[in-house]
């Protein structure tokens, strides 16, 4: 990956199709959840080569909840296994990892892994890695209007003062750039309750490849669209400007 190419600084990806791709071979779904371990650990480790600074990862929405028990039993147990697994290659590639979401919903081992997991990463600077993991970004818009509502009845905030930067700041992903891009894996073509806020002016490209065979040269394609689009913010270039 030639590092002299626009590498978005910000990356977030939906990893979508497990489901189907147990089901294509005739396994349960869970097989599929845990192949696509094996595209997180590819990903990862291709963004921090590119040199990309913040990779989001959308493991687990609030919709998942609502997913048979034992489904989401199974998701959270790999979960804890990968962090297990994963976390001394992690801190020598120099990521950092974080936890965005409700933690309030999480069994109480998997609170105490990821808290682990961002407790031995925290020093790293490479690379931050974001598992958005019990995220809905219709949930982090109203945790952060309910963060405003409180400082504005406590008095510590006029609510004329606000900008759109002030309530970036409010959101789970405060302190982090909006994405640059969002990968969707699956061929879907929909963000899903992810990054609502964030993905205003995220470029998107969607893949047909399932989540457990997404691979580096999967992501090095993503990086080559990205290179070629003109990101306007609403702005024209290369032409006049409208006279209204």
């Amino acid at each position: 990956m030639s590092r002299g190419r626009n590498i978005p600084q910000h990356i977030a990806v939906i990893m979508d199709g497990n489901g189907r791709w147990a089901a294509k071979k005739g396994l349960p779904r869970f097989m599929g959840h845990r192949a696509g371990m094996t595209a997180v650990r590819e990903v990862i480790e291709a963004a921090a080569d590119a040199g990309v600074r913040y990779l989001s990862l959308f493991a687990f929405s609030t919709e998942n909840w609502k997913r048979p028990s034992d489904e989401i039993s199974a998701l959270m147990a790999l979960l804890v296994e990968y962090l297990d697994r994963e976390i001394v290659e992690l801190v020598n590639r120099g990521v950092r990892m974080t936890i965005i979401g409700d933690r309030s919903r999480l069994p109480p081992e998997v609170a105490q892994a990821v808290q682990d997991a961002e407790e031995r990463t925290r020093s790293n600077d490479r690379l931050q890695v974001n598992i958005a993991l019990s995220y809905g970004g219709r949930w982090d818009i109203l945790q952060a209007a309910r963060s405003i509502a409180l400082e504005v009845k406590e008095g510590l905030l006029d609510p004329e003062d606000m900008t759109e930067d002030m309530v970036s700041r409010y959101l789970a992903t405060g302190g982090v750039p909006d994405p640059d891009m969002i990968i969707r894996a699956s061929g879907e073509l929909r963000l899903s309750n992810f990054y609502l806020w964030q993905a205003a002016y995220s470029e998107i490209w969607s893949t047909p490849v399932l989540w457990p065979d997404f691979r580096r040269h999967h992501f090095e394609e993503a990086l080559q669209a990205f290179s070629v689009r003109q990101r306007r913010y609403g702005e024209v270039f290369g032409e006049e400007p409208d006279p209204c």
